[in-house]
């Protein structure tokens, strides 16, 4: 009997018992369950880790994440309890045993990157950004993003209760890390509001709001409360999504009664205006998926979200494979009451090729799960296209496979093509999107290669130059000067903006990949972070 690709075998999920690790042994249930103990205990270095694992992660280990976090890391380092305790669950506790596992473990290589875990000759794509959607470029107050004729993207808080490595937010989101200076809101969060909801009322062409940040869990309730009921005294405004990874990582969050309260009247109110009120989480491996997880999606559905659903990321070594994405799907859907939705290529951002995968891989994974899940509950792979957005893998209208360059059209203008007076770019534009160059066959790693070798001669040239002394004034001849013919053309240097060297060990110099990339950048590391500012001000 032939076999499928793909056998389903209905799996009850489990709670990793956190008592494994040295740290947890005297941890009670109910500290466990318990928001503010999560927090507390959150682990936000290597010492701190320590005190959790003990002697079961070696020597080597820990290298591995100073190394990283000194030359790569483009967050720091915050694990929930919850979060930490999915990884390596069932590894043996000898310490070489539990540290291969430790490493090996799907949920740690984005959570937790080490230096060994990124590409050793592209960690940053020649084309990555801080801000690679360019999302500042198209706030209409601050923190309010208009990508999408009718949507806003509204950026409340800067800060998450866990900090994933592949945060397509990097550039705002967190504290500083050695490679990355970080941009700040500069308003105050209530004045914030205040524009948001006043570009709202005066925009009636926009009927979606997605909520988000950071992490909505970071918003104190009784605030994130007001602001959903003075949102819902809107006529306009018809769906509003609540972005929240702590349903994953701090599931103890949601489920506290007050928030739950809470919960229970904004969906109330949003089902008498028959507002349709979501919430939006992110799960990447089904080992990150546990009952508390479960029963805290299901709380949520029981005080009146319409649905709880997840838009995870596409990432090598986590779940790029057709077995991954399905078990995770399943376990989503058949166990957690978490409908899958989308999964997005991770973004260019810098040192994150190691995770990015291809297009046409993606395509062949959205191939690969179909005809398994439910329609309703079957993802969409997507690509978050610059300055374009969000599009299904096969909708390329072109692809050049060499070099790795896919082209993208819409059927709208972003808020940046509105606001030019010229009338934006045509409809019909291509826009490019990059295919990470370890993907490429060898003639297209070696485009690159020699693209950006270009490019850096050209960026040593004008360097030197530019520290060369001024030449002596020489006084002026007598008489006209001879014609001495048209000057000599000069040989193309490359693009007129340097790319960024791909590098073995870190940045090559202060701006290196993670450094100032267009207005959303706040600069190198060494440097004051800039303030974002609304369109109508300094930007």
């Amino acid at each position: 009997m032939a076999q499928q690709p793909y056998q389903y075998v209905r799996t009850p999920l489990a709670e990793p018992d956190w008592r494994r690790l040295p740290g947890w042994r005297g941890v009670t249930e109910a500290q466990w369950r318990d928001a503010q103990w999560q927090r507390a205990h959150c682990v936000k270095n290597a010492r701190q880790l320590r005190s959790v694992a003990g002697a079961l992660l070696t020597d080597t280990f820990y290298e591995q994440l100073a190394s990283d976090q000194a030359e790569f890391a483009t967050m720091p380092m915050l694990l929930p309890p919850q979060m930490l305790n999915t990884m390596a669950a069932q590894a043996p506790t000898e310490p070489h045993a539990f540290t291969e596992a430790f490493l090996a473990d799907p949920v740690r290589r984005y959570m937790l990157p080490v230096h060994a875990d990124r590409h050793p000759r592209w960690p940053s794509h020649p084309k990555a950004e801080r801000d690679s959607l360019h999302e500042a470029q198209m706030w209409v107050v601050e923190g309010l993003t208009r990508r999408y004729p009718t949507k806003v993207l509204a950026e409340l808080v800067a800060t998450c209760p866990q900090y994933c490595g592949h945060c397509t937010r990097m550039d705002l989101v967190g504290t500083s890390t050695p490679q990355v200076t970080k941009a700040r809101l500069v308003l105050r969060p209530a004045h914030r509001q205040e524009q948001m909801l006043d570009y709202l009322k005066r925009t009636p062409a926009v009927r979606d709001v997605v909520l988000s940040g950071g992490d909505l869990a970071n918003v104190p309730w009784p605030q994130l409360e007001s602001f959903l009921m003075r949102l819902l005294e809107l006529e306009s405004v018809r769906d509003i999504r609540l972005a929240s990874k702590a349903v994953v990582g701090l599931p103890q969050h949601w489920l506290q009664p007050q928030v739950l309260d809470g919960v229970h009247r904004v969906a109330a109110l949003a089902a008498r205006r028959a507002v349709n009120l979501a919430v939006h989480t992110h799960a990447n491996h089904v080992r990150s998926v546990t009952p508390l997880v479960a029963e805290a999606a299901r709380a949520l559905l029981d005080a009146g979200v319409r649905d709880v659903r997840n838009q995870g990321v596409l990432m090598r070594g986590v779940n790029a494979t057709p077995e991954d994405l399905l078990d995770l799907c399943f376990a989503l859907q058949g166990e957690a009451n978490i409908l899958p939705y989308y999964f997005y290529l991770c973004d260019m951002i810098p040192n994150a090729e190691h995770w990015r995968t291809s297009v046409h891989e993606a395509q062949r994974l959205q191939e690969a799960i179909m005809g398994y899940l439910p329609g309703y509950a079957t993802p969409r792979l997507v690509c978050d296209v610059p300055d374009l957005g969000k599009r299904w893998v096969h909708q390329a209208v072109g692809y050049d496979r060499e070099r790795g360059i896919s082209y993208w059209t819409k059927n709208y203008r972003t808020e940046p093509e509105v606001r030019d007076p010229a009338g934006g770019a045509p409809l019909d534009r291509r826009h490019p999107y990059y295919d990470p160059v370890d993907t490429l066959p060898e003639a297209g790693r070696r485009w690159w290669a020699d693209r950006v070798d270009r490019a850096d001669r050209a960026d040593r040239a004008d360097r030197a130059a530019s520290a060369a002394p001024a030449p002596a004034v020489q006084p002026a001849p007598a008489g006209p000067a001879a014609y001495a013919g048209p000057p000599e053309p000069h040989a193309y240097a490359g693009p007129a903006a340097p790319l960024p060297t791909p590098r073995t060990t870190g940045p090559t110099g202060p701006a290196g990949p993670a450094g100032p990339t267009g207005p959303r950048s706040a600069g190198p590391a060494a440097h004051p972070p800039t303030p974002r500012t609304t369109p109508e001000g300094a930007r």
